[in-house]
C-alpha cells in the first residue's frame, strides 16, 4: 500500500514529495536566488508540510546541493557524447548556447552563498572541474598539442562568456566561440607541410607562435 502524507492544504499526497521539492527549488532558486527562497515558500510550492520536507533533506543545505546535482549529472551530454560531430565540433558545441539561457546555476549558486566550505560551492567546484576534464578530454581526441592547457582555456572562456552574458544582457557567446576557434586552431599543430594557416593568421605582437597559447 502507498504510503501517504498530508500537505500544507490538507490533501492526502503520495510519495512523490521529494520530486515536487525538488522541481519547486529548481524553478525558484533560478527564478529568484537560493538566499531569497526560503523553505515555507519552498514547501508550499511543493506542496508539502515543513516535516516532510525535512524528512527527505536534512536541511536547506541540503536541498541547494542536490539541486545543482539535478542539472547536468553526466556533464553536457549533449555536447560531449554526440557522435554525429568531430572532436573540435563539440569543443565549439560547448559555446552553442541561447542567449535567453540563466546564468550558470554553479556560477551563481557559488556567489550567491559566497562559503567554498558549502556543500553546493564543493560540487560546483568539482562540476567546473569535471567540464574541463571533458574539454581535455575532447581536445585530445582532436589531437591538441597540450589538452590540458586548451581544456582550462575553453572552461575559463565559457564560463567569462556565460557571466557577461548575463551581466551585459547581451549575447556575448558568438564572441567567445570565435575566440574558443582560434584557440583550437592554435593548438592543433598543422599537418607536416602545410602552411597555410601559418600564412592565413596574421602575426601581432605578443601574441603566442603556432601551436602555442599564452
Amino acid at each position: 500500500m502507498t504510503e501517504l502524507e498530508k500537505g500544507p492544504t490538507g490533501r492526502r499526497r503520495g510519495r512523490g514529495a521529494r520530486e515536487r521539492i525538488l522541481s519547486a527549488s529548481q524553478r525558484l532558486f533560478r527564478e529568484q536566488g537560493i538566499n531569497r527562497t526560503g523553505m515555507d515558500q519552498l514547501c508550499a510550492a511543493a506542496e508539502v508540510s515543513k516535516r516532510t520536507a525535512y524528512q527527505h533533506f536534512a536541511g536547506k543545505d541540503e536541498l541547494v546541493a542536490e539541486y545543482l546535482r539535478r542539472f547536468d549529472p553526466s556533464v553536457l551530454p549533449g555536447v560531449f557524447d554526440r557522435p554525429d560531430l568531430t572532436p573540435r565540433e563539440r569543443l565549439l558545441a560547448a559555446f552553442d548556447i541561447p542567449p535567453t539561457t540563466p546564468l550558470c546555476p554553479y556560477i551563481a549558486a557559488t556567489v550567491e552563498l559566497n562559503d567554498p566550505q558549502h556543500p553546493a560551492s564543493q560540487y560546483a567546484r568539482d562540476y567546473k572541474k569535471a567540464v574541463a576534464a571533458r574539454l581535455a578530454d575532447t581536445a585530445r581526441e582532436a589531437g591538441a598539442a597540450d589538452p590540458e592547457q586548451l581544456g582550462e582555456q575553453l572552461a575559463l572562456l565559457l564560463d567569462g562568456a556565460a557571466a557577461r552574458t548575463r551581466v551585459l544582457d547581451a549575447d556575448t557567446f558568438p564572441i567567445a566561440a570565435a575566440i574558443a576557434a582560434a584557440l583550437i586552431d592554435n593548438a592543433i599543430p598543422a599537418p607536416a607541410g602545410d602552411d597555410r594557416r601559418r600564412e592565413e593568421a596574421p602575426s601581432r605582437p605578443g601574441t603566442a607562435g603556432p601551436g602555442r597559447t599564452r
